[in-house]
């Protein structure tokens, strides 16, 4: 099984193709390199359809993957208006769009895929409604076997970090060293949150996972969230190429 990224309608969609087991999903003793992208998350509160606007001015800075609409603790009326302005503008970028939370927004918005961030106990009611060719991925990972169980059970990916409450300035040092660890032995994707500032964005991308979230450091970046963008862009290439020279 690959780990590249696959297609959903039409878009490069931040995920692999589902493993058929925990075993399964190993990867072999010697792996193809592979440059790792970035996925975007919406800012937190961030509710207004004017937004849409902001984001494709921010993906004009570079590679996405995707855009993880997450605006924290929203209801279904406030959510889906949200994310029926972004989704299309994600993957007009060539980015997937990801919905937080609410498997029937994801579905009426042709979204390409939810993410569950309430952890892994509620991955197979997902599975069970949402459609299976769309992504359904896991965040709040407490422990390895719950990350190990939810790749097992089915999910795209697994996430590493906190998307429910401000960033930080450094990426936590869990988050690194539940990245690390899954980047080197797990061909399912993982995706690593960073912390908002470039050393942290830097940290994140040193693990190894295929995937770096990013929020503040784009959003709040000083020249704009397309410089933004593009300076993750460029921290991924400078580690990408070193790490190859190693």
């Amino acid at each position: 099984m690959s780990k590249t990224v696959k297609k959903a309608g039409g878009t490069a969609a931040a995920g692999a193709a589902k493993s058929g087991g925990k075993s399964g999903g190993r990867k072999p003793a010697e792996p193809q390199r592979i440059r790792p992208r970035a996925v975007l998350i919406t800012p937190l509160g961030e509710t207004s359809t004017a937004f849409a606007a902001t984001l494709a001015d921010a993906l004009g800075g570079g590679d996405a993957a995707a855009v993880l609409i997450a605006p924290g603790d929203v209801d279904s009326a406030i959510l889906q208006p949200f994310a029926e302005a972004l989704v299309p503008v994600a993957q007009g970028a060539g980015a997937a769009a990801i919905v937080a939370g609410d498997t029937r927004v994801a579905g009426r918005t042709k979204a390409d895929g939810v993410h569950l961030p309430s952890g892994h106990e509620d991955l197979a009611p997902a599975l069970e409604t949402f459609p299976p060719a769309r992504m359904v991925g896991v965040g709040l990972i407490k422990e390895r076997d719950a990350a190990m169980e939810a790749a097992e059970d089915g999910a795209d990916y697994v996430l590493f970090g906190l998307i429910d409450r401000a960033d930080a300035d450094e990426t936590h040092p869990k988050t690194i060293d539940f990245a690390t660890w899954w980047a080197e032995v797990f061909e399912i994707p993982c995706i690593a949150v960073a912390g908002r500032t470039p050393e942290a964005v830097e940290a994140a991308i040193r693990t190894g996972a295929e995937f770096v979230a990013v929020r503040a450091a784009v959003w709040e970046h000083p020249d704009g969230p397309q410089a933004g963008l593009a300076q993750v862009n460029r921290l991924i290439d400078a580690v990408f190429a070193e790490q190859g020279q190693s």
